[in-house]
């Protein structure tokens, strides 16, 4: 245990703070021991080891929060101005705060530096916006006027917040939009995908004091001397999601903000840093961003509060191969449509399915079109949108607007909608392929179940996986209980197919082959040999029978080597370069990846989701790489049987009992 306790300070000790929650270390570590007498942010060197063991309490009992009557009200705050407190009590029909409202506001209108922990789904949006509006209306009075919008010029930006995802940025300035509603205060939104020159337009006619950005497109904006774009009289800055945006890669574009702004020592300004995890890059990040000697952490997770994931019942459909997924997903959306329609008090069914690529939502939004067209399924009943990162940003806007506003839908996205993002009364997260990590699949959970409503979710994986989603998601309450035929049903032919089998069988023959290769391909994601030796006859019976193809997608020479997969025996390899009408044309899978915001994508014109896997997934399911083998490879032939073998496959399902549940 010591040793263990030595290694979790170890991070800390590097970046000069002291532990004085583990007086062991200090003792046996007389360095640590004279770090003691330089206090740097006592409370986050705290919050990190503590949030450590939040995250990973998961059987946490949840605590009923005070009701609601005896919260604060908006009404009594301080120091707020009437018009602000108008906008939230009538305009967006709020009467008393949340808990993390409740803790926080009243805190960042001391004028401090704060760092919250908190988590998504709990009203921190209005927690940093409401003391951030108030702080620029005190440096301002005539802000409180609306006639002050007149004079609104993009070079006097009072206020700027960081968020990491496009479909984020938008949601908090649309609530920030709704705030200043009774006032002078301009908000404008600054995000990646969007054409800069007709944003920029909007910039200079209307002005700005509070700009939204993701991170690449504001250090963008600050950077071009042509833009007219500065912040002089900055009053307020706001890193939302701060462990996410380290989490993708952010931290140097943080930085090079940081050079754009105005020094600290010269114009003093607030800023808010929240996050729903404190790790050690966070306690760095906000080491060099907030005012030590000005600085507050507050803290609005508690260890005896349930996380998300102990309050939402979560089920695992363990599919006996790759073709039983979606036939088991439409089962389960027949089902789940059936139940809500034959109960009046129940709400609509409203649904988010969630896919681990780009290349796995185009895959779905193919036979989407095609069971709609050609089949009439009845659960396309239900209005079908779909997010992923190669869309344009209008395009994820209007999605992300019309999923938002509808009573019932169904809504297919990658991972760009998993954080942060709050569409209300979703009943159902259903996740098919295992996510990236565990972090990944608690954070698309979160989708349902905010404001304490009910929810539900649901994971639907191959049997090839299901080894490794009882370790990655051990403890996190998953119970298979089966119930779903198509699940575990052995399809070996045509003749074996039930109708929902058929349907989906025969909506994939009217799909253009060059549409179902690229997920093919991306499902090897950063899998190692190993694991691919275990799907590819998998993979393959999807490829042909589940498509009703005659041969798996070929997979050139170079590929397989790039990723240590030429001994790997099963793939239909062809070096043949010349395309064939809806028949095997030679992919190389490195257009598509996991999807997830990333620098690249919030820079500019180049696409980081058109990059290679690495690119937007970089820490992959747990660091692997391919496993490797002798250079060299077969080409021009074809192998998709799995007569290569050596070895009989394993079986690789802790699950097999059906008469028992399994708590992860």
């Amino acid at each position: 245990m010591l040793r263990l306790g030595l290694r979790r300070c170890a991070p800390v000790g590097r970046a000069r703070f002291a532990i004085p929650t583990l007086p062991q270390c200090q003792s046996m570590v007389p360095q640590v021991a004279r770090i003691q007498q330089v206090t740097v942010l006592p409370a986050l060197r705290n919050a990190f080891h503590q949030s450590r063991t939040l995250s990973q309490n998961a059987t946490a009992e949840a605590v009923a929060p005070p009701p609601e009557s005896e919260r604060m009200r908006f009404e009594d705050v301080k120091g707020v101005h009437p018009n602000l407190i108008r906008s939230i009590t009538e305009g967006m029909q709020y009467t008393h705060m949340s808990e993390v409202q409740e803790q926080t506001i009243v805190a960042a209108l001391s004028g401090k530096d704060m760092v919250a922990q908190a988590r998504t789904g709990t009203g921190k949006t209005l927690a940093f916006l409401l003391p951030m509006m108030q702080r620029m209306i005190d440096s301002d009075p005539s802000l409180a006027n609306r006639s002050s919008s007149r004079s609104a010029r993009p070079n006097d930006i009072r206020g700027i917040v960081i968020s990491p995802t496009r479909e984020l940025a938008e949601q908090i300035a649309a609530e920030a939009r709704r705030l200043v509603r009774g006032t002078g205060l301009v908000v404008q939104s600054a995000v990646g995908g969007t054409g800069k020159r007709e944003m920029l337009r909007n910039l200079q006619r209307q002005g700005c004091h509070l700009l939204v950005a993701t991170p690449g497109r504001l250090y963008d904006l600050l950077s071009d001397p042509h833009a007219g774009v500065e912040a002089p009289n900055l009053d307020a800055l706001v890193l939302d999601e701060a462990d996410r945006m380290l989490d993708v890669g952010f931290a140097d574009t943080l930085a090079d903000i940081q050079s754009k702004l105005p020094d600290i020592r010269q114009k003093v300004r607030q800023t808010l840093l929240f996050s729903a995890t404190i790790p050690s890059n966070v306690v760095h990040l906000a080491k060099a961003m907030v005012r030590q000697d000005q600085f507050e952490f507050v803290q609005t997770i508690k260890g005896d509060d349930a996380p998300t994931h102990a309050r939402i019942p979560q089920n695992i459909a363990i599919c006996k191969s790759m073709i039983n997924l979606f036939p088991t997903l439409y089962e389960l959306l027949d089902r789940e449509m059936a139940k809500a329609a034959a109960d009046p008090g129940a709400r609509p069914f409203k649904a988010i399915i969630y896919f681990g690529t780009t290349a796995m939502v185009e895959t779905a939004v193919a036979l989407d079109n095609a069971l709609r067209r050609d089949r009439g399924h009845t659960f396309t009943q239900s209005p079908t949108l779909f997010i992923h990162g190669k869309l344009q940003q209008n395009q994820r806007t209007r999605a992300a607007n019309a999923f938002r506003r509808a009573r019932s839908a169904i809504l297919l996205s990658s991972d760009v909608t998993a954080r942060g993002i709050d569409f209300p009364d979703v009943t159902h997260v259903i996740q098919v392929g295992l996510p990236s990590s565990r972090e990944q699949y608690i954070h698309r959970l979160g989708r349902t179940g905010r404001q304490d409503k009910e929810g539900e979710g649901w994971l639907i994986i191959p049997e090839a996986e299901a080894r490794e989603a009882a370790s990655l998601l051990r403890g996190l309450g998953l119970k298979d209980n089966g119930g779903l035929a198509s699940e575990r049903a052995v399809v070996e032919s045509e003749e074996d197919m039930s109708p929902i089998f058929k349907e989906v069988t025969d909506a994939f023959g009217s799909v253009p082959y060059s549409s179902l290769a690229p997920a093919y391909l991306a499902w090897f994601g950063n899998k190692s040999s190993r694991e691919v030796r275990e799907s590819i006859e998998g993979l393959n019976k999807w490829a042909t029978l589940g498509w009703g193809k005659q041969t798996p997608p070929s997979v050139r020479t170079d590929w397989l080597r790039r990723r240590g997969l030429q001994n790997v025996p099963g793939f239909n390899v062809s070096d043949d370069r010349r395309p064939e009408r809806d028949s095997n044309s030679s992919f190389d899978g490195s257009r598509y990846s996991r999807d997830g915001e990333s620098r690249i994508a919030e820079g500019g014109g180049w696409d980081a989701f058109q990059g290679q896997f690495q690119s937007s997934d970089r820490r992959g399911r747990s660091d692997r790489r391919p496993g490797g083998g002798r250079s060299g490879g077969r080409s021009g032939g074809r192998d998709f049987g799995n007569r290569g073998s050596s070895r009989p496959p394993r079986s690789s399902n802790p699950w097999e009992k059906r008469d028992r549940e399994f708590d992860f």
